[in-house]
């Protein structure tokens, strides 16, 4: 039975363009994948901590002491447990929301979610073979001569490539914020996109 690890980092709510897109994902995902189970995570819900000083202390203190099974690293070992990462996250200051950060390095933790080989080079330690990342823009940064301002796809797949997860795929809906264009019409056929790409995972 496949685990599914849907990680919600849309910080406008039920006013998010990006949470339409995710929702109608899983829901498409659900229909053709019925024996999946999703695990689902707000992050707006949870406020986790940013890795303050004395937060680090008790990690690295844990860590050292190898008790990786105390709570403090249940989201990493989650993450790593999953066969599946779906991410939705806005465009937000070219990257993402700060909250979705802090995750990130809530579950980047050494010999859970990536490790070192004997000749120091970095290997992943997680089961998921891909990750899907939902997001929407208000402008249009796949055009020439901008791609290189987005951080948040580009950091995620880095990231991939850190964890061992081999696939990553960005369903990005662009231009948003631009009056000139059909920001209703743009949103349908990234609806249907993400059906598409729901029915071939």
């Amino acid at each position: 039975m496949e685990q599914v690890l849907f990680v919600n980092a849309c910080v406008r709510g039920e006013k998010s363009r990006t949470l339409v897109l995710a929702r109608h994902f899983l829901e498409a995902y659900e229909a053709h994948h019925p024996d999946h189970v999703i695990t689902k995570r707000d992050l707006c819900r949870e406020r986790l901590q940013p890795q303050y000083p004395e937060i680090l202390a008790e990690r690295e203190a844990l860590w050292k002491a190898g008790r990786l099974e105390e709570p403090m690293f249940r989201d990493a070992r989650q993450f790593a447990g999953a066969d599946r990462i779906v991410i939705a996250a806005p465009f937000w200051d070219l990257s993402y929301p700060a909250i979705l950060k802090i995750y990130l390095e809530r579950i980047s933790v050494a010999n859970i979610t990536f490790g070192y080989t004997e000749t120091g080079e970095m290997t992943g330690l997680c089961r998921a073979k891909d990750m899907i990342f939902l997001t929407t823009r208000g402008g249009a940064y796949n055009e020439p001569g901008k791609s290189w301002m987005e951080m948040g796809a580009r950091h995620l797949e880095a990231l991939c490539a850190m964890y061992g997860i081999e696939q990553f795929q960005c369903l990005a809906v662009e231009g948003l914020d631009d009056d000139r264009r059909d920001q209703q019409a743009m949103m349908l056929a990234a609806l249907v996109r993400a059906e598409v790409l729901a029915e071939d995972l």
